[in-house]
């Protein structure tokens, strides 16, 4: 992954307009996701948003991808390719993941949405992933180590039901790439890796199946799945490490107004035990 590349105050807040971008499509998303609709529809729709704020969809031709979102149904983890042929249905588990490309830099950010009457077992894996993507935030302080955040998530997760969490993708940095380094594992041990430095800009996103931790892709090369075919959940914030506490540059606050206006969506709060 090469050298870290450490921010500049200003090039931290191009990186926020890209992500506030990112977080306004995935609002978008919040607000017109439902039955019937594809992931196709999610797409052309996100990639009208990214433009008409003067963006490029990240992914889109990333390495060949072909869209702008990765739209990951159910057993998906994450990198779906938005299907025409399958609508989503009452019940399904939606994570869609966005980055964009503004003004020289990227910003990347991931929600999962719970479509219609999902059970309580589909809300605690939702709730549980998105409380240790904050947790992780909580270490991403200059002079804790990568390995701190790893260690978090993956404890936290652990605790719950025998989630398990996926080994084979992790978070990573970024700026004028999508990917930079350092690569940012949702396990790990404390005290290890890359020691956190003010500037640094970083996408944690914990990516936690509902069974086994073992992944599979899929035949379009891209789609990861979990080899049970139980559901699987991903949350992602870009951040950037400072002194006290990290400044989260994605919003998904917006994202959860949409979803609390849209009764086709249930709505995933934070577990409470943050302590």
């Amino acid at each position: 992954m090469g050298m870290i590349i450490y921010k500049t105050d200003e090039e931290v807040e191009l990186i926020r307009k890209s992500c506030l971008v990112v977080s306004k499509v995935l609002a978008e998303v919040g607000a017109m996701l439902r039955p019937g609709i594809t992931g196709v529809d999610l797409d052309k729709t996100a990639e009208e948003v990214i433009r008409d704020h003067g963006g490029i969809p990240s992914f889109k031709g990333y390495k060949g991808f072909p869209a702008a979102l990765c739209v990951s149904l159910n057993e998906q983890v994450v990198h779906g390719i938005p299907d025409k042929d399958q609508p989503f249905k009452d019940g399904d588990v939606v994570s869609v993941d966005c980055g964009v490309f503004l003004n020289g830099f990227h910003g990347d950010s991931a929600y999962t949405f719970a479509v219609g009457d999902v059970g309580e077992d589909v809300v605690e894996l939702l709730s549980v992933t998105n409380t240790s993507l904050y947790k992780g935030i909580e270490q991403a302080v200059s002079g804790k180590r990568i390995g701190d955040i790893g260690a978090t998530i993956q404890e936290y997760v652990e605790r719950h039901n025998g989630f398990g969490i996926v080994r084979e993708l992790v978070g990573h940095g970024l700026g004028r790439d999508l990917h930079e380094a350092p690569e940012v594992p949702n396990f790990g041990k404390r005290g290890k890796g890359v020691k956190l430095r003010e500037g640094l800009v970083i996408a944690i996103e914990p990516m936690v199946n509902m069974g086994q931790k073992r992944v599979k892709t899929a035949r379009d090369g891209w789609t990861v799945f979990a080899k049970d075919h139980k559901p699987s959940a991903h949350f992602e914030h870009t951040v950037v490490i400072r002194k006290t506490r990290a400044d989260i540059l994605s919003d998904h606050s917006i994202v959860e107004q949409a979803v609390a206006n849209n009764s086709n969506l249930k709505e995933i709060g934070l577990k409470m035990e943050l302590a």
